[in-house]
């Protein structure tokens, strides 16, 4: 449509590949029609509802057809146009829309708009010229920064490196009329960003050595970061045209690597988990959530003097569920990471603590916590007035639960303490309160079975720091109700969690999960390794801390608290009990040992490691630590033998992976989906491997039921080494793709 001497072209929604193909044609039309047509003197694109573009449909990007090619060429249109062309920015411009707007002769934003080049998030990098043309437009640190992390800017930070030309918080569309006006009849050489040259540095080469370095250090084994860097570096030492070249070089070797895939696959499979469903029939699309006016958390008491930390939400206009109120007991690590998450969230909460030197020692804790946050926030974000009563308060008065909607349970271990505290909540708290418990392993019908209102319990299972991390387990048992999954899935997306309903069984989906990769960790160290070995050969795989490093970051005692209250150690095993044995299957005491010798990690400075110091974060190899592993083998007749990467690798993730079968064909997850995104998102697994199950369809089901079996034979006293009857059928059956492995179980196996 036409805005006086000003052409308006519209991007309209990309989704699907047909619908993107439709947008470039548009586009390219439009282009060539204003060129042609002598009464046009500029050309505006906006986007379509208030957002510029987000960029390509993703499922195109394995396509045969792919668009990239295409997209390179409109924006080298764009940029050519004899008449200038002024991009409106609303909402988003993500990657291919980024390119787009680098390809216009000027920019106008929003205030509240953001811009990023986030294809290094999915395994690619910037195809449509994108990596030449934002170095010579921002500089290469800047446009390298952005390429390789993948981050999205706000406006104001873009303006600040020369993306774009104007920030306006008016209408955006008609202050990009009027640029477009008034530059009308000016040179648009100095525009043209492919006849820019890169901006130079005192020393270019220097420091292109020093960030590849830094780069490759984050990627942690991902291939496109790396390349990223590698594009951005062409269009330091080529010309425009060269570069580009290079980067549909790169391009097309990332698209065809096995990294993409997972990334993608990664990406899809969050999105999956958001659509949770019963065997009874409850799904996202028909619960309803309750609104949640006001909420407590209970955290980390090891009596039942418990300090409760009440918490709560104000409605934010983002998120349905009108959370207005919560209450967080408790100031532990736990508590403390919880709290922050709620402000962080504009969750007013009101923090209940037992006494007056508890509830200081936690307001200290938590002000520090979120001053650190509010250090890290972006200029212009909204600032967390957590110093308000409104927003933040501590008290003593334990009445505060009585009106609350929500409760968040986080209290030491143990199921007496836990059964105990949920009776008196379903005493205390009015009818209706959902009621959660932040256990990591703990059976939540027993939990359950303390209250009159079984069905408003359910797990809700925080990873620490809970401020940071991402995701949120969520444990419905036999009599929770499909309206209180609901609502823990709409507290998740309020703290930005990544929620994944499961089914209840003890350790749930993630700690069932890791105990035989630890467990495999640690009959590796009887045999002959050492934990600096086994660590090393994990993180080199991917993983951001191996299972030693990650035993002494989370405290050995807590591994160890467990292991007595099953009765694996301590007084309750009976007389004449094999030390390395339990109930007919093979058990290492190792673990038990460093904790009766006051070794519980690095609270402690001393673990699987040593420390600098108690609380210290340096890993250093203990030749305490060697010696008593040397006596141990000793002691129990076992002769050390050299274990090499390979068996170190299959031995804990095939393990790992065979116990992810067992859950699925438990029905404890509805899809192998939900183990991956748990797995990225809870325990480190390196996302360009796309999880655990991903992994094990891409090395082949024969192959790692090959590996189990011949395990399995070396260790007949270790069941998680024995294959799990599903993963035997689904090689059996062919070796079926991931998306089709669930149609192989019957419907009756479903406990979730």
């Amino acid at each position: 449509m036409g805005a006086g001497l000003c052409l308006l072209l519209e991007v309209f929604d990309c989704t699907g590949e047909s619908r993107h193909f439709e947008v470039l044609q548009a586009l390219e039309d439009g282009l060539k029609k204003a060129d042609a047509d002598p009464s046009v003197k500029a050309v505006m694109i906006c986007g379509e509802n208030g957002k510029f573009s987000a960029g390509a449909d993703i499922r195109g990007f394995s396509s045969v057809n792919r668009p990239v090619r295409t997209l390179g060429a409109l924006v080298s249109l764009i940029e050519s146009s004899k008449k200038p062309v002024v991009a409106a920015i609303e909402g988003v411009a993500l990657g291919g829309g980024l390119e787009v707007a680098l390809g216009c002769h000027y920019r106008v934003a929003h205030v509240k708009a953001r811009m990023g080049l986030p294809e290094v998030t999915l395994g690619l990098l910037p195809g449509a010229e994108g990596t030449q043309r934002l170095p010579r437009l921002i500089g290469v640190p800047a446009a390298l920064d952005m390429i390789t992390t993948g981050k999205h800017i706000p406006a104001t930070e873009a303006l600040k490196l020369g993306l774009i030309d104007e920030v306006v918080e008016e209408n955006t569309v008609e202050a990009a009329i009027r640029l477009a006006n008034k530059v009308i009849g000016q040179p648009l050489g100095p525009r043209r960003l492919s006849l820019k040259p890169v901006p130079k540095l005192p020393n270019m080469e220097a420091f292109l050595s020093e960030a590849r370095v830094r780069v490759k250090k984050r990627a942690q084994g991902c291939l496109a970061p790396e390349l990223c860097f590698q594009a951005v570096r062409a269009a330091t030492q080529m010309p425009f045209a060269d570069g580009v070249r290079r980067e549909r070089e790169l391009f097309m070797v990332l698209l065809s690597s096995g990294q993409a895939r997972a990334l993608q696959y990664a990406f899809f499979a969050e999105r999956a988990a958001q659509r949770w469903t019963t065997p009874g029939g409850a799904s996202w699309s028909s619960a309803t959530p309750q609104p949640v006016r006001s909420a407590a958390v209970i955290d980390g008491i090891p009596t039942f003097q418990f300090v409760p930390i009440t918490s709560g939400h104000k409605s934010d206009s983002m998120f349905f569920t009108p959370f207005s109120q919560l209450i967080y007991f408790g100031l532990g690590t736990m508590g403390r990471g919880i709290v922050t998450s709620l402000v962080k969230a504009n969750i007013p909460v009101v923090a209940l603590e037992r006494d007056l030197e508890y509830l200081n020692t936690g307001r200290k804790a938590v002000m520090l916590l979120l001053e650190r946050e509010v250090m890290k926030m972006e200029r212009g974000a909204q600032t967390l007035d957590f110093h308000n009563p409104a927003c933040l308060q501590f008290t003593v008065d334990f009445d505060s639960l009585r009106d609350v909607d929500l409760v968040i349970e986080a209290v030491f271990e143990n199921m007496a303490l836990k059964k105990e505290i949920f009776h008196k909540l379903s005493r205390i708290c009015k009818p209706g309160a959902l009621l959660c418990t932040n256990t990591s392993a703990l059976n939540i019908d027993e939990i359950a079975s303390a209250t009159s209102c079984p069905q408003q319990v359910i797990g809700t299972h925080f990873f620490s720091p809970a401020h940071v991390m991402r995701l949120l387990e969520i444990i419905y048992g036999r009599h929770t109700s499909p309206t209180a999954i609901a609502t823990a899935m709409q507290l998740a997306k309020a703290l930005r969690k990544v929620g994944v309903v499961v089914g209840n069984c003890f350790g749930f989906v993630g700690n069932r999960m890791m105990f035989p990769y630890v467990q495999q960790a640690v009959f590796l160290l009887e045999e002959g390794s050492r934990p600096e070995a086994v660590d090393r050969v994990l993180e080199d795989f991917g993983f951001k801390i191996g299972p030693f490093r990650m035993s002494d970051l989370a405290g050995l005692d807590v591994g160890w608290r467990s292991r007595q209250g099953q009765g694996l150690t301590g007084p309750s095993v009976p007389a004449g009990t094999p030390a390395r044995q339990r109930h007919g299957q093979r058990y290492s005491p190792l673990p038990d040992l460093l904790c009766e010798s006051g070794r519980f990690g690095q609270k402690t400075g001393k673990g699987w490691y040593q420390y600098e110091k108690a609380g210290g974060r340096t890993a250093t190899p203990d030749p305490w630590l060697h010696n008593l592993l040397a006596q141990y083998r000793d002691t129990h007749g076992i002769e050390p033998r050299f274990i090499d990467q390979e068996e170190i690798l299959e031995r804990c993730l095939f393990s790992l992976i065979n116990e992810g079968f067992a859950i699925l064909a438990e029905g404890i997850a509805s899809g192998p989906e939900h183990l991956d995104v748990i797995y990225i998102n809870g325990y480190g697994w390196p996302k360009h491997r796309g999880g655990p199950m991903f992994y094990a369809s891409t090395v082949g089901l024969p192959h790692v039921l090959a590996k189990l079996h011949k395990y399995s034979e070396a260790h007949p006293d270790v069941p998680g080494l024995r294959p799990s009857a599903f993963l035997k059928k689904l090689v059996a059956v062919g070796n079926p793709p991931i998306k089709e492995w669930m149609s192989y179980l019957s419907q009756q196996s479903s406990r979730l």
